[in-house]
């Protein structure tokens, strides 16, 4: 009887977890890492991007995302949308082509791979013959035109990648075409560009590398034109009429040839450098759009003169009167023009660019031709992410108020709304409205809408102004100069340079009812600031905390703090810092937490940590942690590479000022970046030490045990279990937990009398693993609410009249103590399991997906290992365990942060978060339905009957849900 009872606890348990919690990747923020493709649907109203690791990313109305991943570890070069239908066929440098498409399943679509080939040539031939150059979907909807190295056109059938021989064009039907007096009939090279005629699908032109470019008649099965161009050929693009031809080449020229009537056309009717007279850089592609009244776009990509401005990425936009080059800050992969009207055949409306590091998309229609901002494909690495911050259910008034702020940084924004409009956002609204704040290299913070799938950019802090800094004001070319030529125009928001790594963000705590924000950096600095809604000027004052406090035999190598400006500065609407503090020595801010209600703020370093109050700006406390052992404290995280970063920055500011080739401008970035890399991952060796091994004693001599991982406020039991008080809990890397009460005084008094803290409690672990988390249980089990959650109806007040309970999560052990004697209660071993270690926690509520009514607290783990644990409160019993990041993505573990409704962030990449839920309830994903769009009659063209078609190397794959 008792075995069949604890049988059904374990089954009702199991259900009741199955209820609260899941593990789901759910959803991709950010820029798509090193992209290499790009196509435009106008019919589906899509964008597709493909990148070097193989990942195809789809994207429509903001909301409306899909992602599908090639097996193959291998670039996608190619994307192309099979006109009227929801397939795309992509291209990899291992010459593989693949199928995808757009299934509806249960009301949503899903992106599926349906089927793959390789083209094979005949037995003996070189891989040139097949390796595919470029591809052309028919506008029939069932052909692909492939072609190749070897310069022979090859057309296969889709969807089921069926080889049409008969269709072949090879290169020598083409060769044999050819005038007799074509250079000898000299090797034409690959194929370039495959073009269809815009009037007469019949007609395909071919364009070599040579230059030579040859109207194909499908049905003849001949050459009905030949376009004799000399130059190295780049890109063809066949005008709306079909009356033209423009032709780009890598001397930086264009053409424009005449193809009405057979023959050959000897001379085009233009030719034009636009750059010239002196060497040019190739014109990779070119586009012309015709206008229902004046003069059409022309569209160029390079083009620029070579000695001066080579290592300028540019596309140039040429309509009427109006000339510019448009300057982007990486290299540019790909770009397409969207047109008004039901049928996208109307004047040009916006220009969407593709660059290496960002999207960006310029309204042809509004003068100035301004940017449209974004909604999804934001880089979140404009400056590179340092830190993160996740504040969940943010107050209304306080949402619209950052909103307005962010609104007035973005005047400059085009007015028009998002231009690509594909697909139904079926996703329900958010619940709540949320934050997520992202800390940079350069000194800024950016406020980010998380509540939904789109990761959606509200309002970007700058920190430097306070200080007084090596910065150059940026360049402002946004509006062309007069005169200049060419006629450039700086777009875009990736400047990945930050003239003081002193200004780094490390830490941000955000209190959502107060509108208090606290932002620490690299230099020591800790910056108070509030939220307002006009603009002001004032002086900010730095109160230092001498961690060290004259101690004896230390002396810090480590880079200097940042100067702090003497005259006052006017800050914009939004959060405005009004209180500084300075750290001495200035290391980097390790742990930060800000208790609003108190008016406290509470800093630790690897020296020690300090507790500042904000309302009388003066400190509290200061107590030093180092451990006489500890030099390495003392060197300082950028003394390892200062001399590395300090000549790469001077580099940086020559290359700046004398604008030589941003290609190596490119290159000194990469050896800061390999330089960051190194350094972060000796701090993770010495701060953070990522072993595999069982709990074993460390020496009260290793490097770094004064370093602070965690700081707390509660108000609970110190002293005896009638009278609770505020206190501040500090936990460090050797393994001690220091408690402190504070004494507040009331109210009325409470800015001119002074706080007091006094040490109440020392615990020293045995094992000495670092402390990375601290959380007081009330007497109902329950963790303390948040400051001023209470005050606002939004949480229950804490439960004083039962026992409180501390517990202290080590890397290696969560551990329960009762208050206020702190006697040791219970435990949970983690690395005893498997030799784990925790690197980050957090507390959550897991709701039912069941009951609104019912939920638990927990608290959420990542480990060293990548995996994702639960563990209940207060009983601290393992829950659920689930592998998410690859244990080798140190990184990727040290950039995760998890929200309070059991969700989670954590980049996958310098410029991706991805976003996991461990609730069953709480999940944020794409739901997106795209449907077939109505059918316009294409031309099939007649197809001879082969004997049989030839046996081709492909595969289609099967579906369960065919």
């Amino acid at each position: 009887m008792k075995r069949f009872r604890r049988h059904g606890q374990e089954s009702h348990r199991d259900r009741i977890k199955q209820e609260l919690y899941g593990f789901n990747k759910t959803v991709e923020h950010g820029f798509p890492h090193q992209p290499s493709a790009l196509v435009f649907s106008p019919s589906l109203q899509l964008l597709a991007i493909g990148t070097r690791s193989g990942a195809i990313k789809l994207y429509g109305a903001p909301g409306v995302e899909f992602m599908g991943l090639h097996d193959e570890n291998a670039a996608v070069t190619q994307v192309h949308f099979l006109p009227q239908q929801v397939d795309l066929v992509t291209l990899l440098d291992d010459n593989s082509l693949h199928m995808w498409t757009l299934r509806a399943h249960h009301g949503v679509s899903e992106l599926l791979e349906t089927g793959r080939f390789t083209l094979t040539g005949p037995p003996g031939a070189p891989p040139s013959v097949t390796r595919v150059t470029a591809v052309l979907t028919h506008s029939s909807g069932d052909m692909l035109f492939l072609g190749t190295e070897g310069g022979h056109v090859f057309v296969v059938e889709v969807p089921g990648f069926r080889e049409l021989e008969e269709r072949n064009i090879s290169l020598e039907n083409v060769t044999n075409s050819l005038p007799e007096d074509y250079g000898g009939r000299r090797s034409l090279e690959h194929v370039e560009s495959l073009q269809e005629n815009p009037v007469n699908p019949r007609q395909v032109l071919i364009g070599y590398g040579r230059g030579i470019m040859v109207i194909w008649d499908l049905e003849r099965h001949s050459a009905v034109k030949h376009i004799p161009a000399t130059q190295q050929l780049e890109s063809v693009w066949w005008t709306e009429d079909g009356g033209h031809v423009l032709s780009s080449h890598s001397d930086g020229s264009y053409c424009r040839w005449m193809v009405a009537g057979e023959g050959t056309q000897s001379e085009p009717e233009k030719s034009e450098v636009p750059y010239g007279h002196f060497p040019c850089k190739a014109i990779s592609k070119i586009i012309q759009l015709p206008t229902e009244q004046g003069p059409p776009f022309l569209f160029l990509s390079g083009g620029m003169p070579r000695a001066s401005y080579g290592d300028r990425h540019c596309i140039s936009v040429i309509h009427s009167k109006t000339h510019v080059a448009l300057d982007f800050t990486s290299r540019i992969i790909d770009f397409f023009v969207i047109r008004d009207g039901p049928d996208h055949t109307g004047d040009p409306s916006a220009l969407v660019v593709l660059v290496e590091e960002e999207l960006v998309v310029i309204d042809l229609q509004t003068e100035g031709w301004p940017v449209i901002q974004t909604p999804y494909l934001v880089p979140l690495h404009c400056s590179a992410i340092t830190c993160s911050h996740h504040v969940s259910a943010i107050p209304l008034k306080m949402w619209e108020r950052v909103l307005s702020a962010g609104a007035l940084q973005n005047t400059h924004y085009s007015k028009k709304p998002w231009p690509i409009t594909g697909g139904q956002n079926l996703s329900p609204d958010a619940p709540q409205r949320d934050l997520l704040l992202t800390g940079h290299e350069d000194g800024t913070v950016r406020f980010w809408d998380a509540s939904g799938v789109c990761l959606y950019p509200m309002y970007k802090l700058s920190t430097a102004g306070v200080f007084l800094t090596d910065a150059e004001p940026n360049d402002n070319m946004n509006q062309c100069t007069e005169g200049e030529w060419p006629p450039f125009r700086k777009v875009g928001c990736f400047d990945p340079y930050s003239d003081d790594p002193r200004l780094g963000v490390q830490k941000i705590h955000l209190c959502k009812y107060s509108g208090y924000l606290t932002v620490a950096g690299t230099a020591g600095q800790i910056l108070v600031l509030e939220l307002n809604d006009e603009a002001a000027e004032q002086t900010v004052e730095a109160t230092v905390a001498d961690l060290l406090q004259g101690q004896e035999g230390f002396r810090w190598k480590g880079h200097t703090r940042l100067e702090v400006r003497e005259e006052p500065v006017t800050f914009p609407p939004g959060f405005q810092p009004f209180a500084l503090v300075q750290c001495q020595p200035p290391a980097v801010v390790t742990a930060l937490t800000l208790h609003s209600e108190w008016k406290l703020v509470t800093f630790g370093t690897s020296h020690g940590f300090g507790l500042y109050d904000y309302q009388q700006k003066s400190n509290v406390l200061v107590r030093c942690t180092l451990n006489p052992s500890d030099q390495l404290a003392m060197e300082g995280p950028l003394s390892r590479v200062k001399s590395i970063k300090k000549s790469l920055r001077q580099s940086f500011r020559r290359i700046r000022r004398s604008r030589v080739s941003l290609r190596k401008h490119h290159v000194n970035s990469a050896l800061l970046s390999l330089a960051n890399a190194r350094l972060e991952a000796e701090l993770a060796e010495m701060e953070l030490a990522p072993v595999q091994r069982k709990i074993e004693a460390r020496s009260s001599d290793d490097s770094f045990t004064g370093l602070v991982r965690t700081l707390y406020f509660a108000d609970t039991f110190l002293s005896d279990s009638s009278h609770h008080t505020p206190s501040l809990w500090a936990g460090t890397n050797g393994g001690s937990v220091f408690a402190y009460q504070l004494r507040l005084p009331p109210v009325e008094r409470r800015s001119e009398d002074p706080v007091s803290a006094h040490p109440a409690k020392e615990i020293q672990l045995m094992h000495r693993a670092p402390v990375v988390g601290i959380v007081v249980l009330d007497g109902h089990g329950s963790p303390l609410p948040e400051p001023l959650e209470v005050a606002h109806d939004l949480a229950r007040s804490a439960d004083m009249q039962g026992c409180h309970q501390l517990l202290v999560i080590s890397e290696e052990q969560f551990k329960v103590f009762t208050l206020p004697k702190v006697s040791a209660k219970m435990k949970l071993k983690l690395t005893a399991i498997d030799g784990s270690r925790v690197r980050r926690v957090g507390v959550a509520w897991f709701g039912s997906s069941r009951s609104e009514d019912y939920g638990e607290s927990g608290l959420t783990v990542l480990t060293n290992q990548g995996d994702l644990h639960v563990v209940s409160l207060p009983g601290v019993k393992l829950q659920v365990q689930y592998p998410c990041i690859r244990r080798e993505d140190v990184s990727g573990i040290a950039s995760c942060v998890f929200t309070k409704h059991g969700q989670g962030f954590y980049l996958i990449s310098p410029s991706e978060f991805e976003r996991f839920s461990l609730s069953a309830r709480c999940v944020v994903e794409p739901r997106s339905l795209v449907e077939v769009p109505s059918q316009t009659p294409g031309t099939t063209l007649p197809r001879a009957q082969p004997d049989g078609p030839r046996v081709m190397e492909h595969a289609l794959l099967n579906d369960e849900s065919e």
